[in-house]
């Protein structure tokens, strides 16, 4: 762990900084394997002592080329050891280091870098290389930027010389700087040993639901509290930390785990080959920490299922009948405050050894010590899934301006489904008028770049945040969120409605990719519906029905009814006022290129009547 150096006292406070984390890593385990990547199917490492070389030379081109503290990088590429050495290596400069989705537009990319003043842009590949050299071409350009390097040079041959050059080039750049003044070394030393915890190390664009993307300003202390009270909460201090990285690395989520969490553990981080092989490359690895999206969890569960449809007839059987029991165990667990009985610890035993051990090793998690579901809200039978194989998935609660995490579950309490745990330690919150959860810690924010109004907005003068989010209070004392204070839906009769506990039951259904609940001043609520091609193509597959395209399968009268069945039966659960009266289901799946999703796959309700003015209007035509 970090505090073979650094105490844990001084951890506990966020009183370090990341570089010299690294560096205490380097100099206890130098030789120990830090990052692992799949290189034409052989997974290769780089050890501790690589990866703070890598970010010194990293640091030693950006001094070359003149940067210095408080100027602003752009990193534009997916998950790739070089993401680490960039980010290290500029914060040893004290430049501040800007992620920018893979999947942003050009038109995104330049905001975000003309915003922030980006000097150097870090590029994965020829796609990212292409978004970035358009934004500093279209429009008014991206004056401030001087410096292109590309990662991953394939294509990029016949380009423009020098732009890009190549990643290779920045650390050649940093090796000449060092072989040319020996004072270097000195001056990134002592730049490195003048930081301080409280300077603004990274800045994370928020994904923009409501308006444009606002940057918020995040330090080392934001991110070195939150993550070491997360691990100190969950038991995790002392334990193997091996994990994968496959989630955005400009993400607050995925910086906090891959990269602070790693370097508070001394673990080792794996880069998934992509977002496609996330599942396989889990079974190869096997990791001790797993933070998932529901939309990983879901599909882990989905494919298993679907695997044991095919099995044949005594395997499903026996599925079936362990699952069937494994629910009763889990209910009891739940009633008795997570723990069991000598007789329910017996059955569990016996329905491990004959199922739950291979289904966890068939999904790569049977190492594993800590889960955790984080992004936004997730099925609860989802979570019901996976505790009744010995795999409960613990919830979580925060945000972006505050370090990314403020609530959790803990391990020695019952995972209820919806809660989002208790703060942790250091944390204080209270409640407002209208219950939005404000909260104050070491991980708050230093505000949002350029924007005092925005700033102020949010975050007062005794440091308290008003995190936007309405919530309860459980019995037990953890927090649900109930929405967002923006998107809760008043009723043209008056009536205050949280669309997102609608819109949950709803994609609880395996065949309900997104769902949205519309009706701000309507006298009904109507819902806007995305099937998931995958699952309902297999449903529709099994009866005959012919379809090529998402398009295709959504028309089917018979589609239209199987959602109607959804709808339905959901209806049930809810008041009258809450029912979806009508619903239209999406001619194509919703998409971020096309402005109707954010980076992090959020829906972008702003927008919502000028992107489903159609299907709004098939809804509420003439009824409304």
């Amino acid at each position: 762990m970090a505090d073979d150096i650094v105490s844990n006292e001084r951890l506990a406070r966020g009183d370090a900084t990341l570089p010299e984390l690294l560096r205490a890593h380097a100099c206890t385990r130098g030789d120990q394997v830090a990052l692992r990547e799949k290189n034409h199917g052989v997974w290769q490492g780089t050890t501790w002592a690589g990866y703070e070389a890598a970010a010194r030379h990293v640091a030693l081109g950006l001094m070359k080329l003149g940067l210095v503290r408080g100027d602003r990088v752009i990193i534009a590429a997916e998950d790739v050891p070089a993401w680490f050495f960039v980010d290290l290596g500029a914060q040893m400069l004290g430049v501040q280091v800007v992620g920018i989705y893979p999947t942003n537009p050009w038109p995104e990319v330049q905001y975000i870098a003309r915003h922030c003043q980006a000097k150097v842009a870090i590029t994965g590949d020829q796609e990212q290389t292409d978004k970035v050299l358009d934004a500093m071409k279209e429009g008014e350009g991206l004056p401030f930027l001087a410096h292109v390097f590309c990662v991953d040079m394939k294509g990029l041959r016949r380009y423009e010389p020098g732009r890009p050059h190549s990643f290779e080039t920045l650390l050649e750049l940093g090796r000449q700087l060092e072989a040319e003044d020996p004072l270097a070394a000195q001056r990134l030393d002592a730049s490195i040993a003048s930081l301080q915890p409280d300077d603004v190390n990274i800045l994370v664009y928020t994904s923009g639901t409501t308006g444009p993307p606002k940057g918020a300003m995040l330090t080392h202390r934001n991110f070195v509290y939150g993550a070491h009270a997360y691990a100190s909460a969950r038991g995790m201090l002392g334990k193997r930390f091996e994990s994968v990285c496959y989630l955005p690395l400009c993400h607050v989520a995925e910086r906090s785990y891959s990269t602070v969490m790693h370097l508070l553990t001394g673990g080792c981080v794996n880069f998934a080959e992509s977002i496609d092989t996330v599942s396989t490359n889990i079974r190869e690895i096997a990791p001790s920490f797993f933070l998932g999206v529901p939309r990983i969890w879901e599909k882990l569960q989905q494919n298993f299922e679907f695997r044991m449809k095919d099995s044949g007839r005594i395997p499903l059987a026996i599925f079936r009948k362990g699952m069937q029991r494994g629910r009763v165990l889990s209910d009891r667990r739940a009633w008795a405050g997570g723990h069991a009985g000598w007789i329910d610890r017996l059955e569990f035993g016996f329905w491990y050894a004959l199922l739950y051990r291979n289904m966890q090793r068939h999904m790569g998690l049977n190492r594993s010590h800590t889960r955790m579901c984080g992004g936004a809200s997730v099925s609860p039978e989802t979570l019901r899934f996976f505790d009744i194989i010995g795999l409960p998935v613990g919830q979580g609660y925060g945000l972006t301006e505050c370090g990314g995490l403020a609530f959790v579950q803990l391990p020695d309490r019952p995972n209820v489904a919806g809660s989002c745990g208790v703060p942790l330690p250091g944390t204080e919150w209270k409640l407002g008028p209208d219950n939005e959860v404000f909260v104050r810690s070491p991980g708050v924010f230093k505000g949002y770049l350029f924007d005092d109004k925005g700033t102020q907005d949010v975050l007062d003068a005794e440091g308290w945040l008003a995190t936007g989010d309405i919530v309860e209070v459980r019995p037990d004392g953890e927090i649900a969120v109930v929405d967002r204070k923006k998107a809760i839906i008043i009723t043209s009769g008056g009536k205050n409605i949280a669309p997102s506990e609608i819109e949950n039951a709803l994609k609880d259904s395996p065949f309900v990719r997104e769902a949205i609940v519309v009706g701000e001043g309507k006298k009904f609520l109507g819902g806007l519906i995305q099937i998931d091609f995958d699952t309902v193509g297999r449903w529709a597959g099994e009866r005959g029905l012919q379809y090529t395209t998402y398009k295709s399968l959504a028309g089917l009268p018979e589609v239209h009814e199987l959602v109607q069945g959804v709808v339905d039966a959901v209806n049930a659960r809810f008041a009258r006022v809450e029912n979806v009266r009508r619903f239209v289901i999406f001619e194509k799946e919703l998409d971020h290129d096309d402005g109707e999703l954010t980076a992090t796959q959020k829906v972008r309700r702003g927008l919502i009547n000028q992107k489903f003015a159609r299907e709004l209007a098939q809804i509420y035509g003439g009824s409304a």
